[in-house]
């Protein structure tokens, strides 16, 4: 007992105390004003500080002899580069990361040249698509995609990374159309027979790998010219695959291949028609009745996933086939939002999404070099204290000012009970 009254009167010289109470209200008011003002930066700036932290560990550790620990540095960085746009920084490195990305595709086994191929393309992302970047890593690259005696896991990585840098720092279509036939001798590994059979040979792995080749080849399809399109598809010179091709790769018994197959149609129509209404108007009725059996797959040894996924996706096509409407997205970042409205600017964005994950949305915000891919404009100016002048508080912001507006009442409080407690003895 004679403790508690001794903790309450040693609490109530504290609280009596003029000055101790002016600097608390000062302490508040400041703290107040200065937070609102400097939490925003002073996070922000934490933020960049622990990962270029992170960022400076992982590249540390690519260099050690263990196998293991340079694949999860890979993967670190991998992560770090998706999440954060840092261009700055990356240009100061940019010689030692394009070292890793080589080594590691050469000389790597594995998961290691799978991260070193995820690598290429997030580099070249945060550099702006700097076309020499770009050129220095393709011919490593497309020696990988054609060596047999690399696992289909690393190639099939080789080959999005391969497309993706030409997609991103390539303007010469000659070379384009080159590397496009460099795609189709590797996804004709799932053409049919001579007897109009699916091949056998191909395996789940396999069938991954030419699916991947056959989404590097519709995505530089976006890139070509629509009249140099229908020309090379029509001229007879068997610079592109024929439709029939295409056609035959919707039997394939792998869904990654029926589901770019059936992309690459969409692609091919959306380009051909642009130019020419009535390209490949004769093949119509073939190519829908098989689409359409896709779309209303019902067969029980298919996983029902699987049966899911191919029929949503098998429905856009027909429908584009058969009406000429492209499926219709919004996706919404921050404030903005990017709509994809036909079947290339679909592929193009899907294609970065494969390579950047989770972080795609932040890069959609901040990254001036995807923001022209799409053609969003400069991103928006900053106007008000944190940015945005009607910019939600952050989480950090709105505990401050609560906890300096709680600190405030609790010393009003305990200076009106202090008055009252007088009054009584």
């Amino acid at each position: 007992m004679p403790r508690r009254n001794k903790k309450s009167a040693a609490g109530r010289g504290r609280t009596n105390d003029s000055n101790s109470e002016d600097e608390s209200f000062d302490n508040v008011s400041v703290y107040s004003h200065v937070s609102e003002v400097a939490s925003s930066e002073a996070t922000d700036e934490l933020a960049n500080e622990r990962f270029e932290e992170k960022f400076e560990k992982a590249l540390e550790q690519a260099t050690e002899k263990s196998a293991q620990t340079r694949v999860q540095a890979l993967q670190a960085i991998c992560e770090l580069l998706m999440h954060r746009y840092m261009p700055d920084f990356v240009e100061d490195r940019k010689m030692t990361l394009m070292d890793f990305v080589e080594k590691s595709i050469r000389r790597g086994k594995g998961q290691e040249q799978v991260w070193g191929a995820r690598l290429a393309p997030l580099l070249v992302l945060q550099m702006g698509g700097d076309e020499g970047i770009s050129k220095a890593m393709n011919q490593f690259l497309l020696n990988t995609v054609q060596d047999k005696s690399v696992g289909f896991d690393a190639r099939a990585k080789c080959c999005t990374a391969l497309g993706l840098l030409s997609f991103l720092g390539c303007e010469d279509v000659g070379e384009l159309v080159q590397l496009m036939q460099c795609f189709e001798a590797i996804f004709a590994g799932s053409y049919l027979r001579g007897d109009d059979k699916t091949p056998v040979s191909v395996t789940a792995e396999a069938g991954t790998f030419h699916a991947e080749a056959l989404n590097a080849w519709g995505l530089l399809l976006t890139l070509i010219p629509s009249g140099d399109f229908v020309s090379l598809m029509t001229t007879g010179q068997n610079m592109f695959p024929s439709i029939k091709k295409f056609l035959g790769l919707l039997q394939s018994t792998h869904l990654d291949v029926r589901l770019a197959a059936g992309e690459t149609i969409a692609l091919i129509l959306e380009s051909g028609r642009s130019h020419d209404e009535d390209f490949l108007e004769d093949d119509i009725a073939e190519l829908s009745e098989a689409v359409k059996q896709l779309a209303t797959d019902s067969h029980k040894y298919r996983a029902k996933r699987d049966r899911k996924a191919q029929r949503a996706t098998f429905r856009d096509v027909l429908r584009y086939l058969e009406e000429d409407i492209s499926p219709e997205i919004s996706i919404r970042f921050g404030t903005e939002s990017l709509t994809l409205d036909s079947w290339s600017i679909h592929h193009q964005y899907s294609a970065l999404c494969t390579v950047m994950g989770p972080g795609m949305t932040s890069q959609l915000q901040e990254n001036e070099f995807i923001r022209d891919i799409f053609q969003l404009g400069p991103r928006p100016t900053n106007t008000g204290i944190n940015g945005n002048a009607k910019a939600k508080p952050s989480k950090l912001e709105r505990h401050l000012v609560n906890a300096a507006a709680f600190k405030a009442r609790s010393i009003t409080r305990g200076k009106n009970r202090d008055k009252r407690s007088a009054v009584v003895t």
